[in-house]
């Protein structure tokens, strides 16, 4: 009995040993593939970025808006409007605070200055056309266009105040 105990120990100690710690360190050689610069793996940890993390308070888009203050105090009654306004035409792509088709628009404008987000939902088309962020946001989404569906800068405008509250 002692004897069979001891097999079986050694035996579990030689199966336990056997199968941890089996990673093989890849060898690294000669390649013409391998980058060698510093520029070329900077511009590679910039593209692990998301366009949809991307912060750019600089860029005001392409379109009709050039340029719009915000004043602190957020306007309940349009944000309201907005909020009616994205529950019947944004919800079928967006979610208020998560990634759905299209990206979600809560902090958005921690990302993109008010003109850029107003733009892109006035002007989406000539946007991902011409814009590198929008471009960069079209890609990260497979692909899904924004439609047209908001053309009036009031209402526009509605949905940015609607995004204030997010």
């Amino acid at each position: 009995m002692k004897t069979t105990l001891k097999i079986s120990t050694l035996a579990l100690i030689a199966v336990l040993m056997s199968c941890g710690g089996g990673e093989e360190k890849k060898k690294t050689g000669f390649s013409y593939e391998t980058n060698s610069t510093t520029e070329t793996n900077t511009s590679a940890e910039a593209k692990d970025i998301p366009a949809s993390k991307t912060i750019d308070l600089t860029n005001k888009g392409i379109g009709p808006i050039t340029s719009l203050n915000l004043d602190t105090n957020i306007d309940a009654n349009l944000a309201k409007q907005g909020e009616e306004l994205f529950t019947k035409t944004c919800t079928a792509c967006h979610r208020p605070d998560k990634k759905f088709i299209g990206p979600a628009p809560k902090d958005i404008l921690n990302r993109r200055t008010p003109e850029w987000v107003m733009n892109l939902i006035l002007n989406p088309n000539n946007m991902v056309k011409d814009d590198p962020l929008a471009k960069a946001l079209l890609e990260e989404h497979n692909g899904s266009p924004m439609p047209v569906q908001i053309t009036s800068e009031d209402e526009a405008r509605a949905l940015l105040e609607y995004f204030r509250t997010l």
